[in-house]
């Protein structure tokens, strides 16, 4: 855990404005929250054109437009909030001691940075940071000069993404920080999202006080790992790498790494039956307990029974709430709670496994576009396999002791970056390279069936010639080197760090962007999973390379059961009917790599889908350069 010590204001008095967004329809809450501020600095602005799509995006410019001239901070509240008691003196005095930060006073219950919230209260802290997915805009301030460019921004870069997602592109652009406070001192009220959020069911505060008591210190707590329990999965948000981005993987994952999972696991089965369904239970029981090895790693100081017990009432209704109903989660509250805390108990007191002595990796990762070649070598690792990702080895000396090279075709950099990974794999003397090709090899068949046999010479689709001659160059270099070659041609893959490649990462983008959905309703659409890819490439390198090509998918879809589930997991927008049917590619044949190797799909995709999907609008932020916005869907 970090600490950010801020500077003492220098400056003049804080001059507070402020502005409450809301709908026509909801004018006399709005009015009624604005007049809680005495000093009638709180403005009510509506929605500019309220039988439009809903969207808080039309308001929202608006309100963070409404900066007085001479204020030194802005306040922006939606008008479904209620307020702890003494909230604008607290809001004017955490302005003084930080401002040229964004100051959030709500965090949900469902999200990463209110998974964040709750370690900081565990940890006895009074701030943390936000963390990297979407902005926590239910209240919240900016400096003033800072709220008065969102509007300019919104207007050019906003291309129809969520308010919250287009406020934290904007933060991340000017490099202003998300300070949160904990607990808040602003929650949701029980109304329905006038936004269009109502089916992401019951929110409230990850942790609340109804009374806003001033402050006993600035230090603000940011966690290297945060734990955290959403859509019913328990996963970790963590920093990695020299660059310290996210990233995001299952619990049970981060917790091999760290040599805990079978303590977690005996643990679990210790604490014997819960009156909880088995899969909530599992992931309830893995979430407390690597809340506890995150905290016990930062303070040695027990949280007070009272603090633990509130931030674990909200972690049930927070994993849950899409899900069931709030009177359901009402009475999962006390079973999950009693649980977490068992967890948290035996997380704390957790012995991690020693670390070993950093070697030269047995398998080599390279290539991979938007950190998919990271996610596949740490998935290798998970598998065992001692893994790097080198996005561009430039010579022998960065692949020595690999046994191993699997690389991750990108056709559309051009011919030098395999030419340079295949030069440096020949001067190493790497016992094989695995190629991960695509599917769209096949683009463009007539053939309603294919098999590793196709084609059989260069195809007249360009994007499936371009990766044709990938796998060309692959080949003759495995016969001039000597080397042995495997090719894996893997269906559209979901997951995070995939959008360049596939439909679903389009049509993830396109509802994410509120435009309809254009579809060729003859189609047939393989997936494969992130982590299916994974487990091919491990039983790939587990056995002789007696096979020069498999064929890898996890499922087959209709063109409308995709886009259905795309609906379901991100956004429902219409669906209109392309004017000509679209680029057909025969459906592969998948059984090779079944009947050789013992290779059969195994994660759940629907986990895939919203990996990519949270990838697409909550990671990748202004770094979406593969995916165009009103882009073809073929």
């Amino acid at each position: 855990m970090n600490y950010q010590n801020p500077t003492p204001v220098t400056g003049g008095p804080v001059r507070l404005s402020g502005a409450v967004m809301t709908h026509p329809r909801r004018i006399d809450a709005a009015r009624l929250l604005a007049e809680t501020d005495t000093a009638g600095r709180i403005r009510v602005v509506t929605d500019p054109q309220p039988e439009g799509p809903p969207t808080a995006l039309r308001s929202a410019a608006l309100a963070w437009d409404a900066v007085e001239p001479d204020a030194t901070h802005h306040l922006v509240l939606q008008d479904d909030v209620v307020l702890a008691d003494g909230f604008f003196a607290y809001a004017e005095q955490v302005a003084a001691a930080v401002p040229h930060e964004a100051l959030a006073f709500y965090t949900g219950w469902e999200g990463r940075t209110g998974a964040a919230t709750r370690l900081a209260a565990l940890a006895g802290q009074e701030w943390t940071y936000a963390v990297e997915e979407h902005a926590p805009c239910l209240a919240l301030m900016l400096p003033a000069d800072v709220a008065r460019g969102y509007a300019a921004f919104a207007a050019e870069h906003g291309s129809g993404w969520p308010y919250d997602v287009v406020v934290q592109r904007y933060l991340n652009a000017l490099g202003v920080p998300i300070r949160v406070s904990v607990p808040s001192t602003v929650d949701h009220s029980e109304v329905p999202s006038i936004a269009g959020n109502s089916t992401h069911g019951w929110r409230q505060a990850a942790l609340f006080t109804d009374r806003a008591t001033a402050p006993t210190a600035y230090d603000c707590a940011q966690f290297a790992v945060v734990p955290f329990y959403q859509y019913g999965d328990a996963r970790c948000a963590f920093r990695r790498g020299a660059d310290a981005q996210w990233e995001y993987i299952e619990t049970e994952r981060y917790l091999r790494r760290l040599g805990l999972a079978e303590s977690c696991r005996a643990s679990f089965v210790a604490a014997g039956p819960s009156p909880l369904p088995e899969r909530v239970a599992r992931a309830v029981w893995e979430t407390g307990f690597a809340m506890g090895v995150v905290v016990a790693s930062v303070t040695a100081e027990p949280p007070s029974a009272e603090a633990a017990r509130a931030v674990m009432d909200t972690l049930g209704p927070g994993g849950l709430c899409e899900e069931y109903t709030a009177g359901e989660l009402g009475a999962l509250i006390p079973p999950v709670r009693e649980l977490a805390l068992a967890a948290f108990a035996r997380g704390r007191v957790a012995e991690r496994a020693a670390a070993g002595t950093a070697a030269r990796p047995e398998v080599a990762v390279t290539g991979g576009a938007g950190g998919f070649g990271r996610q596949l070598a740490g998935l290798l690792g998970d598998a065992g396999h001692h893994a790097a990702h080198l996005p561009e080895p430039s010579g022998a000396e960065h692949l020595d002791g690999a046994a191993y090279v699997v690389h991750v075709g990108v056709p559309g950099a051009g011919p030098g970056p395999l030419a340079q990974v295949l030069a440096a794999a020949e001067k190493a003397r790497v016992e094989r390279l695995v190629y991960v090709g695509s599917a769209r090899v096949y683009r463009g068949s007539d053939e309603p069936d294919v098999t590793e046999a196709s084609p059989t010479g260069p195809p007249a689709d360009p994007e499936a010639l371009a990766w044709w001659l990938e796998e060309e160059r692959c080949r003759r270099w495995s016969e001039e080197s000597g080397i042995a070659v495997q090719v894996l041609r893997p269906a559209e893959p979901v997951g995070p760090g995939v959008f360049t490649e596939g439909t679903a990462a389009r049509w993830m983008h396109r509802v994410w962007t509120r435009h309809p959905l254009l579809l060729d309703r003859g189609r047939r659409h393989q997936v494969v999973d992130h982590r299916d890819l994974a487990d091919a490439v491990v039983a790939v390198l587990s056995a002789p390379p007696h096979r020069p090509v498999f064929n890898v998918a996890s499922a087959l879809y209709t063109e409308e059961e995709l886009a259905e589930l795309v609906a379901l997991i991100a956004r429902r927008t219409a669906w209109e009917e392309l004017p000509g049917p679209g680029v057909r590619q025969g459906v592969m044949e998948t059984a090779l790599i079944g009947t050789e190797l013992g290779w059969q799909p195994s994660a759940p995709l629907h986990e895939g889908l919203r990996a990519l999907a949270q990838w697409l609008a909550c990671d990748t932020h202004d770094a979406i350069t593969g995916l165009p916005q009103t882009g073809s869907d073929v």
